[in-house]
């Protein structure tokens, strides 16, 4: 491919599973063709699209790559307490911990690392005023569930641990009086911002979690754990369905030729999902921080990117490459 593309990018949150989107933006920062225009970003996504925001300000291309990996090493645990059964251990700790105790008795003072990391990793200042993409960062309102989106302009520190407070781990992040909690309630990823107000007619998004499960959860954990996935993953179907349904409707109405129905009719969706080993992993593993575990999904998410590339690169710019109809309706 010689011609730079333009993308939007979408990016799912995922916890600890949010390395392997470290991965994927990683590889395709390699490609001479790669450009974005605008990003949104829920959780762990928009801690990633931050990442590349204030990476690419500072150095572009290599900015980004080097502020993505800085980020994510940081996060990792000691070496002498790695390992996956380690970091397993931890995420059922925390699951069965959470479920008794709310973070009001657990973390009465709201202690929460993540707030010096961003703050040392993250010029805010002078990412608002110049902000190399369009950013969208999505919360959501906990008195009404609605969708709360933040942008470029207007980043700080809160309105990232907005985006990524799990209720059951964090407490509430309070912002012009309002609070707010993860972002993957009302959306994750959220599409519209980036098909309503961008040029690009390219969106790739990038998922954490597969579009479907086989077989029945018929035990309490199973049960439970496929219940919190749907709850983190239905606005996000509800939304691509809409879109479907809409580009299939202006189909049948060709004499509508406003600038919103020519863009949506022309609209493409490319897809980056995860391999059968990340889709297989156990909720638990969302908090693993281990080094390896967070190099292993890395690889993978460069895996996966490659793979796309290869299948579908040259598909970018010209047609949609992953099949709509069949994933989202």
């Amino acid at each position: 491919m010689k011609d730079r593309i333009r993308l939007n990018l979408a990016l799912q949150g995922g916890g600890a599973h949010g390395a392997f989107t470290w991965g994927v933006l990683d590889r395709l920062l390699e490609e001479p063709w790669f450009e974005i225009e605008g990003i949104s970003g829920t959780s762990a996504g928009a801690m990633n699209a931050l990442m590349l925001a204030e990476g690419w300000r500072k150095n572009r291309v290599e900015g980004a790559r080097e502020q993505l990996a800085l980020f994510w090493e940081e996060l990792m645990q000691p070496v002498n307490l790695s390992g996956n059964a380690l970091g397993d251990a931890v995420g059922w700790l925390w699951q069965s911990i959470s479920s008794h105790l709310s973070p009001y008795d657990l973390n009465p003072f709201d202690i929460n690392p993540l707030r010096g990391l961003l703050e040392k990793s993250v010029d805010f200042e002078a990412l608002r005023r110049a902000s190399p993409f369009k950013l969208y960062i999505a919360a959501t309102a906990i008195d009404n569930g609605k969708l709360k989106l933040f942008r470029e302009n207007e980043l700080r520190v809160e309105h990232l641990l907005a985006s990524a407070c799990l209720p059951k781990l964090h407490q509430a992040v309070e912002i012009e009086g309002k609070y707010y909690w993860d972002g993957g309630f009302a959306g994750n990823p959220v599409l519209y911002p980036l098909l309503m107000e961008g040029k690009s007619l390219d969106l790739l998004m990038v998922l954490l979690q597969p579009m479907e499960r086989a077989g029945l959860p018929t035990s309490s954990q199973a049960i439970a754990d496929r219940v919190a996935e749907l709850g983190f993953q239905t606005a996000f179907m509800r939304e691509m369905r809409a879109v479907i349904l809409m580009q299939q409707r202006l189909k049948r109405r060709p004499w509508l030729l406003g600038n919103l129905e020519r863009r949506f009719r022309h609209l493409r969706f490319h897809l980056v999902g995860p391999d059968e080993t990340l889709a297989s992993l156990h909720r638990s593993t969302k908090y693993d921080t281990s080094r390896s575990f967070l190099y292993e999904l890395r690889d993978r998410g460069r895996d996966q990117a490659s793979r796309f590339i290869s299948l579908h690169g040259n598909k970018l710019g010209k047609r949609t490459s992953c099949v709509l109809q069949r994933n989202f309706l």
